[in-house]
């Protein structure tokens, strides 16, 4: 597969920066230095009709949760979209993804939400799933005051937050938290054992290195026994059966391509209506680097479209 030129021209600043990897730092090393790089490769903050900021009640105290309201979007009983960030669970926070929040707002005329959630590894596994669960139900018990339709609610997110979607999304099938309408799935992490082939393949060169996605993990989870745990590998779910019908971005070039392909499939597999998208000339986190490819918003309004078109066939 031939790279990208955009992606390529983001492989290469991110070279000539010379920033250590992760890995060889603390968390919050890791912390500030993707803030320094993320306002250097995010896309367009396009306005919106209306932002917010709302404290979730979760389970060890609140935490905030951002919510734009996209340009021509309904004054009631309006879609809305939790969006989940990624950042291996560790890094990331309300301004890094701003950009594919305000985008996502826009493209589906819909409102979205973006929590705060706890990031490892002070707050390990579960707390992550635990708050992007009280995001949901925050959403669901507010939705008069924030004119939203709780009955279309999707989830969305990126890697991690991709993960973290995914697991919202079986915790919703099995009644564990409100119904979704769908699950908007971008290069989702889903398999923590981390045995795919695409870790050999682009494990050095690509961006997110195999090793750095290690080191995430390691954060994250609790010990061993937690890398088993569909909450943290949903790809190891006994059925995905039920689940909310889905849209899923693939980059090509991309350590997560194979886990994220294999997840796709067992949708698929299972009956659940998907709308499944390569972009194979593309790395990770691509939809982070606005700036410079031109496919981080084509895939926003990719998703939109999607989710729409899963709304008005929701049997496939």
């Amino acid at each position: 597969m031939t790279l990208h030129p955009q992606a390529a021209e983001v492989l290469a600043l991110g070279a000539r920066a010379k920033t250590p990897p992760f890995e060889d730092g603390t968390a919050e090393e890791a912390r500030q230095a993707y803030r320094a790089s993320y306002r250097a490769l995010r896309g367009e903050l396009e306005p919106v009709a209306e932002t917010r900021e709302e404290a979730v009640e979760g389970s060890d105290g609140s935490f905030a949760m951002r919510i734009h309201r996209g340009l021509g979007t309904p004054e009631t009983e309006a879609p809305a979209l939790l969006y989940l960030h990624g950042g291996g669970w560790v890094i990331g926070d309300l301004d890094s993804h701003d950009d594919i929040c305000r985008w996502f707002a826009n493209a589906a005329r819909c409102a979205v939400a973006c929590p705060d959630y706890r990031l490892a590894p002070e707050h390990r596994f579960p707390a992550a799933v635990e708050d992007a669960a009280a995001a949901l139900d925050h959403l669901v018990a507010h939705a008069a005051d924030l004119r939203i339709d709780p009955a279309r609610i999707a989830v969305a997110g990126d890697s991690a937050g991709g993960n973290l979607a995914a697991v919202l999304a079986l915790m919703s099938r099995d009644g564990a938290v409100p119904p979704l309408e769908a699950q908007l799935l971008l290069y989702p992490n889903t398999d923590a054992r981390q045995t795919a082939d695409s870790y050999r393949r682009f494990a050095q060169g690509f961006g997110l290195t195999s090793r750095t996605m290690r080191w995430f993990r390691d954060q994250y989870v609790r010990g061993e026994t937690d890398i088993g745990d569909w909450r943290v590998s949903p790809l190891l779910a006994e059925s995905l059966a039920g689940a909310p019908p889905a849209f899923v971005v693939l980059a090509g070039q991309d350590i997560l391509a194979d886990e994220g392909e294999a997840y796709a499939e067992r949708l698929r597999a299972a009956g659940v209506p998907l709308v499944l998208r390569r972009r194979d000339e593309q790395i990770h986190g691509f939809a982070s680097a606005g700036r410079f490819i031109d496919a981080a918003r084509e895939t926003i309004t990719e998703a939109a479209e999607a989710w729409a078109l899963l709304r008005e066939r929701p049997n496939g």
